[in-house]
């Protein structure tokens, strides 16, 4: 199945990612209408195990998987993203011809591919990518994934959120899938863009 944007992981950075890419939608912006999005999960983010005092704008005390769950219904509304949850395997081809396998055998292109799976291990095989110390993380062999400093591992192909080498903190993991995305879109509309909202004139 083809696709604008597949992203691979679904913790903070790669749900914020296809978030802010579905917003874009129904905004009289003719290069973001009847955009498709993938995201693939294997359903082991580190959230799972999170409990949450300190993130802006999050009450104190949710658990990190009650997070996920309002994350994932948050872009269900936007609509334009399908959900699987299966392991990538394999990431191959360029920009506007990504093609991406999955563990179950299934295939899927893409323009862009967004990888988002965390910093404990990157087992995907995909050309172009080296895998670094992630110096950022204060517990030993962590990685990361070298990038062009705005998340740009090669054309067409980014890194989000730990495996970005950001630190450990969701906020700082969701603002760099939020950035991938914002990328992406100016791309598209081939000037800086931002999503915003403001509440209707009385």
């Amino acid at each position: 199945m083809r696709y604008d944007v597949i992203v691979i992981g679904g913790g903070a950075s790669g749900l914020a990612c296809v978030l802010t890419l579905a917003s874009a939608r129904g905004r009289g912006w003719e290069w973001a209408e009847d955009r498709r999005y993938l995201l693939l999960d294997t359903g082991r983010s580190d959230m799972n195990r999170a409990l949450f005092k300190n993130v802006p704008g999050v009450e104190e005390g949710t658990y990190g998987r009650d997070l996920l769950k309002k994350l994932e219904e948050q872009v269900r509304r936007w609509g334009g993203v399908d959900f699987l949850q299966e392991k990538a395997v394999k990431v191959e081809g360029e920009k506007g011809n990504f093609r991406v396998l999955s563990e179950g055998g299934r295939e899927f292109t893409s323009e862009f591919v967004v990888l988002a799976t965390g910093f404990h291990r990157f087992d995907i095989e995909c050309e172009g990518v080296r895998v670094v110390e992630n110096t950022r993380s204060p517990k030993p062999g962590r990685i990361m994934i070298e990038h062009d400093g705005s998340y740009r591992v090669r054309d067409g192909l980014f890194v989000a959120g730990l495996l970005a080498g950001v630190s450990s903190m969701f906020a700082t993991a969701a603002g760099s899938g939020v950035q991938v995305a914002i990328d992406i879109l100016s791309e598209w509309a081939g000037s800086p863009v931002v999503v915003h909202d403001v509440p209707p004139e009385d």
